[in-house]
């Protein structure tokens, strides 16, 4: 996507230096734009764990490209596939619940192992790094021509007046490698000359809402409106919005589907103003091992300082964090939740829309059986 009139992806390599990745990082906006460097899986591991870059498929493609970098800074004869697979682990363990982190790593383990020298490895793993990044981007387009159908159908509905579609946390191109998930298909309409308009959860506790999803909107010249979490019912017991496109950090085979923390909430509510309320979900990030979100999916729990504080600019324009809460309390700060299936009304994927349930998943993904 373009900031300021010039293309970028979240994550990327230059010409002029392939052995370093460099990151988009998100800590800084919307205040400020900034590339960080990232040069062995140290680096790369505390960008994730520590969110600077963040978002299930940017995550996916990082663990991708810090098995790179990990192949380039391990032994070159005995000892490089024990290292590999410690830098491996130490990547999976960053963020447990998104499953595009060990999706990415495995994969990047089952292809070096193919290599018959190291120079072969070190080739196979850029290669591979780069193919996670492109694959992220198309399953992104894709995803975004069957979610415009959607929106084209309210839209003819409506006889051409804006779509009112709700968001949650950020599912946009910052949260991949590039257009994202669940505005993709708004992008999409944009261009086509469709009418939307977007109401965006601010995304408590890290305002991933209000400070990423508003920050590209603007720039995609997209109309929306801030709106804090709670203003989420209120809006769709109103009748003001038409539907809900959420992403996925981890979608089990039965349908149900982990995304930020108060997604559950806004589906508990869409069901009963009867809203349609969608995940947009790559295939990466479908755990077919699993099926049964509730009991299976690992739930992340950060820092209670996340929802203790907040940071933003002050009127001078200086960086502060300011303490919400009294010194001494304690918070507790689960990162995500789990929406069961029962509760959505589809599964936009880059092979379609489909319902939520093992049934249809697998029609779409017949080589996933068994």
């Amino acid at each position: 996507m373009l900031v300021n009139n010039v293309p970028y992806r979240t994550i990327f390599l230059k010409p002029s230096n392939a052995k370093a990745v460099h990151i988009i990082d998100q800590r800084a906006l919307p205040f400020k734009f900034a590339i960080e460097e990232l040069i062995n899986v140290d680096d790369t591991a505390k960008a994730i764990r520590e969110m600077h870059i963040r978002g299930a498929g940017a995550i996916g493609a990082a663990a991708g490209f810090g098995m790179y970098l990990a192949a380039l800074e391990a032994p070159q004869n005995i000892g490089f596939g024990q290292f590999l697979r410690l830098a491996g682990k130490k990547l999976i363990a960053t963020r447990p619940t998104a499953v595009n982190l060990s999706w990415a790593v495995e994969r990047q383990l089952d292809a070096i192992a193919k290599g018959t020298n190291f120079d072969e490895k070190i080739s196979i793993a850029l290669e591979t790094a780069q193919a996670i990044a492109d694959e992220d981007v198309e399953q992104c387009r894709k995803i975004g021509e069957h979610g415009l159908k959607l929106i084209e159908e309210i839209s003819k509905k409506k006889d051409g007046q804006p779509v009112n579609i709700m968001t949650h946390c950020n599912a946009g191109w910052l949260a991949f490698v590039d257009i994202g998930t669940a505005t993709a298909p708004l992008y999409l309409a944009r261009q086509k000359g469709i009418k939307a308009h977007v109401f965006v959860s601010e995304t408590r506790p890290r305002n991933q809402g209000a400070s990423l999803t508003a920050w590209e909107l603007e720039n995609e010249k997209v109309p929306y409106s801030l709106i804090v979490d709670n203003a989420a019912g209120h809006l769709l017991q109103r009748g003001m919005v038409d539907m809900i496109i959420v992403g996925c950090d981890r979608c089990s085979r039965n349908g149900d589907v982990a995304n930020k923390i108060g997604t559950y909430l806004k589906a508990v509510a869409a069901k009963e103003n009867n809203i349609p309320f969608y995940a947009a979900v790559p295939s990466s990030s479908i755990d077919f091992r699993i099926s049964d979100g509730l009991k299976e999916i690992h739930i992340e729990q950060r820092d209670e300082d996340e929802v203790k504080s907040v940071t933003g600019k002050d009127e001078k324009g200086n960086m502060q964090k300011v303490i919400l809460a009294p010194e001494k309390s304690r918070a507790l700060n689960f990162g995500f939740d789990v929406t069961p299936a029962r509760l959505i009304t589809g599964l936009i994927t880059e092979k379609g829309v489909c319902k939520a349930d093992e049934e249809n998943l697998m029609k779409l993904f017949p080589e996933r059986k068994g």
